[in-house]
């Protein structure tokens, strides 16, 4: 990047808030992938006046700009792929307002969700969106990748709780779309528009958002299985018997193992795969849905156990557990290849079946894990990167995952994003026509292409860490 650009995003910043330092343009090269980009420059700007100034310089000086949260997505949506400047947004963590009253709040992009749900949680109030990492990822992020979790079953996901944005759009100038009423349909909804574009339309700068209440009581479940197939034929089942979980997890017998320290007690020596299940709403609710399910699961084929969690203690573990799943995964393999697919509940059995044949077929380890209730499993391909044929046999497994999934009338993403680890792969899903109102989209906000580059529609680029 020119000395003249650099002198000026300082004079927009401040020179503590700009950086071209090795060690600070490290920090900023990589996410969730373990693929590696360095950028020209780090700004972290303070305001959104500085944001929209960042922004018309871009445009005048046709450099690159990639917003950029806590870095926690896994599919490389925040990688300055074409170098360039890294917008952090980590200053802007302001909760700006929470309306108890109409339950809407309105927060800025790097407010953490997990703090933010904490502070919901204190007025009695509740944000369901909550991804694994909730305790790092950021409200920004999580609406640039409309981010769910686990309790997308019953409440859905991001999308479905963002009212409005105040966006900065890549020639500098700032729009406002959405509403703070729970109906709105003046004009097209670029609310949504925005939600999931993976930062390549615009800058999010704040975030309206609905909130709802807290729920009277939850109780949390563990089943245990003696087979993989036994777990996932479970799912359609209890929601058929119209017992509607806030989650239901899924772990098989790897990711079990993984984590099995954090756990709370001993396991049959024949458990394969378990369901982390709750139920939430007001105490009779609750209590009727468990009786339903006790009933439901009790001398069901291939049960081994049926536990309540006694304790918050325990509920937590479990929650531990759960979200220690994907980092627990690098004790197996120094590297993985991490794909978040979704198919109807029915075909989950059939995903998992043949991930486990992959598995055999490829001589590498894959485990799955995830938000069952919805269909949205987490595949792992564990490799070593360096070696050449752990790699090539990663690269087509998550090929066939692909093919079979779309066979299964499923998505390549449920929560993850495109980035860049999937773009490759979007015309298995999209047809032409689709694809190119997309891309007309993208020209049509950023003729010039600064904002994001080559995310979504541009293959995979070579990585510093290929």
């Amino acid at each position: 990047m020119e000395r003249k650009i650099i002198k000026k995003l300082k004079a927009i910043v401040g020179k503590d808030h700009l950086s071209i330092a090795a060690e600070d343009l490290l920090c900023y090269s990589y996410d969730g992938t373990g693929l590696e980009y360095p950028p020209a420059a780090v700004a972290f700007p303070g305001s959104v006046e500085e944001i929209c100034a960042i922004m018309r310089l871009a445009t005048s000086e046709s450099f690159p700009v990639v917003p950029r949260g806590a870095g926690t997505g896994m599919t490389g949506g925040a990688l300055p792929v074409k170098g360039g400047l890294v917008l952090v947004m980590s200053r802007l963590n302001r909760i700006l307002d929470i309306d108890e009253e109409n339950q809407v709040a309105v927060v800025e992009p790097g407010v953490i969700n997990g703090q933010f749900q904490d502070e919901l949680a204190r007025r009695g109030l509740f944000y369901p969106p909550d991804p694994a990492s909730r305790n790092f990822c950021t409200m920004g992020g999580n609406v640039a990748e409309c981010a769910g979790g686990p309790s997308a079953v019953k409440y859905g996901v991001t999308r479905d709780y963002v009212l409005g944005l105040e966006v900065v759009l890549p020639d500098g100038s700032l729009m406002h779309t959405g509403v703070r009423t729970a109906k709105g349909v003046v004009g097209y909804d670029l609310t949504r528009l925005f939600v999931g574009s993976e930062g390549t339309l615009g800058i999010v700068t704040k975030i309206t958002v609905r909130v709802i209440a807290k729920p009277e009581a939850t109780v949390t479940f563990l089943v245990l299985t003696d087979s993989l197939k036994s777990a996932t034929e479970l799912v359609p089942v209890i929601m058929k018997a119209g017992i509607l979980p806030c989650t239901l997890e899924y772990m098989d017998r790897t990711a079990i193992r993984i984590v099995s320290t954090m756990l709370p007690g001993d396991f049959p020596k024949e458990t394969q795969a378990l369901l982390l299940i709750e139920l939430d709403g007001d105490e009779q609710t609750v209590k009727s849905q468990s009786s339903k399910l006790w009933s439901l699961l009790d001398g069901k084929a291939g049960v081994l156990e049926t536990r309540q969690a006694g304790n918050s203690e325990e509920v937590e573990m479990l929650w531990a557990a759960r979200r220690s799943i994907s980092p627990a995964s690098f004790k197996l393999k120094p590297h993985k290849i991490s794909e978040d697919v979704v198919v109807p509940r029915t075909r989950i059995v059939d995903l998992v079946t043949f991930a486990e044949e992959l598995a055999e077929e490829t001589g590498l380890v894959i485990l799955t894990f995830g938000h069952a209730g919805d269909g949205n499993i987490h595949v792992n391909i564990m490799l070593d990167r360096d070696n050449a044929q752990e790699l090539k046999a990663g690269i087509e497994a998550k090929k066939r995952l692909f093919e079979h999934v779309i066979d299964l009338s499923g998505t390549l993403s449920g929560e993850h994003g495109v980035g860049i680890t999937k773009s490759q792969f979007l015309e298995m899903e999209l047809d032409e026509t689709s694809l190119n109102v997309m891309k007309k989209i993208k020209k049509a906000f950023d003729p010039q292409d600064i904002l994001n580059p080559g995310k979504i529609f541009s293959r995979l680029p070579e990585s510093k860490k290929d």
